[in-house]
C-alpha cells in the first residue's frame, strides 16, 4: 500500500454537507451534485477503499438517468487517480452492481443511480466487499476529500459484461417450471435490459411494460410504493387474468407486487410470505423489518417461529443489522427486501421476483389466498411532507420532546424517529435520508382507531410548523 501525501493537494474538494447522507450520496444534478463532485468521491473512495482493505479494485456501475454515464466516467477517473482498477458494468440496476462486486471478488463497488428520486437528481451507492458503506464511513470519505490527502498511483479499467451472468445467477434459485402469467412494470427503470432477458427464460407468459431504459420516466414515476404508479399495473392484471404483477423502482433493488385481484401487497405483508419457506430452512432465526412495517408482520413472524427485530430504515443500515444477527431474511416497507438465505444479502427486487414465484407455486394457492388468514389491520400509505432540508433532522427530536412532556397512554420508540403505540395501533414520524421531507405512517385496528391516530400525529406535526395531511400520500 502506498503512502498518502504529507500535506494537502491542490485538488482538496469540500461536498455541500447535504449530499452526504446516512447511507448515500445523493444530490441535485446543476445544484449540489455535479461531476466535479463525482471525480472527487472516486479519489476518496478509491484512498478510503485502499487504506482500509489494502486492495484496490472497485466495479462502477450506472443506472438509466441522462446524467449517469458522464457521472460514471468522472467517478471512475477519480478512482484511477489514486491507484483503483476500475471495473466498469455499464447500464444497469444496482444489484446488478452488487452481483459484480461478490461474482468478480472485487474489494468495492459503486453504482451511480438516483434510484427512485426526480429525473434532476442522481447519486451514488456504495459498498466494501462484506460491508455496506453507510453512516460515519460516507463521513470519513467527506473528510478525506477535503483534506486532499490522498493515495497515489494510476489505475487501470476494464468493460465487464455481467448480463447472462447475473440473468444465470437469478434463475439458479427458480425451483419450479409452473407456466404463471405474470405482468412486470419496469417504470422505464434500469432494470429493463435485464427484466427482458430474465421474462425470456421464465416459463409462463410475460406482458412487459415500460421495459424501455428511459431517464425521463415519461410513463409514471419509478416508485413502486406510491399507489398512483402501480396504476398500469393493475390494469394489466386485470385485462389479462395475471397470477400477478410485479414491479420495480428506478434501480430495481426494490419491489412492489400485485395480487390476482389486483390489491397492492404491501411489502411488510410480503415479507411474511417470504418468511414461511426461509424460517422452514433455519427455524428461529432473526428476521428484520423496519420501523415503518405492520405490526402484523411481526406478529406473523413470531407465530411462525422466528425472532422478529424492529431495526431502523435504510438498506445500509438493514444489511449491516443482518450481518450483526446473521438473519437470512430482512425487510423495509419502501420495498427493499434482502435475502441472505441462498442469497448475498443484499436488496435485489429481479431475485425477490424469483422468490415470489417460488413461494406462489409451491402453496398451490392464488396470492391473494396466501395472505386471506393477515389480519385486516385499518393503515395508511407512506406520506411525506416538504421541509427544510437544514433542519429536516432537527424537527422528530423537537416532536420526541414534545411527546414526552404529555402525559397519556402510549409509548414511543425512538430508534429511528419516533413510534408511537397506543391501544389503537401506532404512528409513526421519521425523516427520509433520500429526500428533503419528513414521512409519516399509522396503522390501527379500526378506521375510529386510525383516525384518532392520524389526529395525533397531525397534531404533533402542528407544533413543530408543519403541516401533515395523511389524505395525500
Amino acid at each position: 500500500m502506498s503512502n498518502p501525501a504529507v500535506n494537502p493537494s491542490k485538488d482538496a474538494y469540500s461536498f455541500a454537507p447535504t449530499i452526504l447522507r446516512e447511507y448515500d450520496i445523493r444530490g441535485q444534478i446543476g445544484n449540489n451534485l455535479s461531476e466535479a463532485d463525482a471525480y472527487a468521491l472516486g479519489r476518496a473512495f478509491g484512498t478510503y477503499v485502499r487504506r482500509e482493505t489494502g486492495g484496490n479494485t472497485v466495479c462502477v456501475g450506472y443506472d438509466g438517468r441522462h446524467s449517469s454515464p458522464a457521472l460514471a466516467k468522472a467517478l471512475g477517473d477519480g478512482l484511477m487517480s489514486v491507484g483503483v482498477n476500475v471495473s466498469n458494468v455499464g447500464l444497469g440496476p444496482t444489484p446488478m452492481l452488487y452481483f459484480a462486486v461478490k461474482d468478480t471478488k472485487a474489494d468495492a463497488g459503486i453504482m451511480v443511480t438516483g434510484s427512485h428520486n426526480p429525473p434532476d437528481y442522481n447519486g451514488f451507492k456504495m459498498c466494501l466487499q462484506n460491508a455496506p458503506v453507510f453512516g460515519e464511513t460516507i463521513q470519513e470519505i467527506g473528510r478525506i476529500s477535503a483534506s486532499g490527502i490522498f493515495e497515489s498511483g494510476e489505475g487501470s479499467a476494464q468493460t465487464l459484461d455481467l448480463c447472462n451472468r447475473y440473468v444465470h445467477r437469478l434463475l439458479e434459485d427458480l425451483d419450479t417450471d409452473h407456466k404463471f402469467k405474470i405482468a412486470w412494470d419496469n417504470g422505464n427503470g434500469a432494470a429493463g435490459n435485464i427484466l427482458r432477458m430474465l421474462a425470456a427464460k421464465l416459463p409462463g407468459e410475460h406482458t412487459l411494460l415500460y421495459d424501455e431504459v428511459d431517464g425521463d420516466f415519461p410513463n409514471h414515476h419509478p416508485d413502486p410504493t406510491v399507489d398512483k404508479n402501480l396504476a398500469d399495473l393493475i390494469k394489466t392484471v386485470h385485462e389479462e387474468g395475471c397470477d400477478f404483477g410485479i414491479a420495480f423502482d428506478g434501480d430495481g433493488d426494490r419491489i412492489g407486487v400485485v395480487d390476482d385481484k389486483g390489491n397492492v401487497l404491501r411489502c411488510d405483508i410480503l415479507m411474511t410470505l417470504y418468511a414461511r419457506g426461509v424460517l422452514e430452512a433455519h427455524p428461529g432465526a432473526s428476521i428484520i423489518g423496519d420501523i415503518k412495517c405492520s405490526s402484523v408482520m411481526f406478529e406473523e413472524i413470531e407465530r411462525m417461529g422466528g425472532n422478529p427485530v424492529m431495526w431502523k430504515t435504510g438498506h445500509s443500515l438493514i444489511k449491516d443489522k443482518m450481518r450483526e444477527l446473521d438473519a437470512p431474511l430482512a425487510g423495509e416497507l419502501s420495498g427493499h427486501i434482502f435475502f441472505a438465505d441462498k442469497y448475498y444479502g443484499y436488496d435485489d427486487a429481479l431475485y425477490c421476483a424469483i422468490r415470489l414465484i417460488n413461494e406462489v407455486a409451491q402453496s398451490g394457492k392464488k396470492l391473494s389466498e396466501l395472505t386471506q388468514h393477515i389480519n385486516n389491520l385499518k393503515s395508511t400509505p407512506e406520506v411525506r411532507f416538504e421541509v427544510d432540508e437544514d433542519e429536516k433532522f432537527d424537527l422528530v427530536p423537537r416532536v420526541f420532546e414534545n411527546l414526552k412532556a404529555e402525559s397519556g397512554d402510549f409509548e414511543i420508540n425512538d430508534i429511528d424517529g419516533v413510534r408511537v403505540t397506543t391501544n389503537d395501533g401506532w404512528w409513526l414520524l421519521r425523516p427520509s435520508n433520500t429526500q428533503s421531507v419528513l414521512v409519516a405512517r399509522a396503522e390501527a385496528k379500526t378506521e375510529e382507531g386510525l383516525k384518532k391516530l392520524t389526529d395525533m400525529a397531525c397534531s404533533q406535526v402542528a407544533k413543530i410548523g408543519y403541516t401533515l395531511d395523511f389524505t395525500k400520500p
